[in-house]
């Protein structure tokens, strides 16, 4: 399982990696206009997948604690940024990026009614990052 749990928060980094760097629209949308947002998002995220993976690999009480900290952390990021937008509690700044950068992609959830529908690549994110803390809760709670 430890293993499992080592290589899923490597599955997400590569995901976004890809989905924030190569263009695939309707899946993403990347123009010329969002490449600093997109910088600044890979300077804050990209780190936090490597120090799950390496505390769980590590497998030390404290290493373990950290990642599934970091877990939660990334999840309830995951929730602020578009779940709760979808619900209607949303920012004029989330409202302004949705339209920018996510309007025009891919989405399967219904749109009527909200302001920010959280599109396909970020519900495999939410997934991905579900299983993440899944995985590294096990492995904290049987080490």
């Amino acid at each position: 399982m430890t293993t499992f749990a080592v290589i899923v928060p490597l599955v997400w980094l590569a995901w976004l990696i890809v989905t924030e760097w190569v263009p695939m629209f309707p899946l993403n949308d990347l123009t010329k206009a969002n490449v600093h947002g997109r910088v600044l998002a890979a300077a804050i995220n990209y780190p936090f997948p490597l120090l799950i993976a390496a505390g769980l690999a590590l497998h030390q009480t404290w290493s373990l604690i950290t990642a599934t900290v970091l877990c939660v952390l990334i999840m309830a990021g995951h929730l602020q940024s578009w779940w709760l937008p979808y619900f209607g509690v949303s920012t004029e700044a989330q409202r302004e990026v949705y339209r920018r950068d996510y309007s025009r992609t891919l989405k399967i959830l219904p749109t009527e009614g909200h302001d920010v529908v959280i599109d396909v690549q970020h519900l495999v994110v939410g997934v991905l990052s579900l299983i993440m803390l899944a995985t590294t809760l096990v492995v904290t709670l049987t080490a």
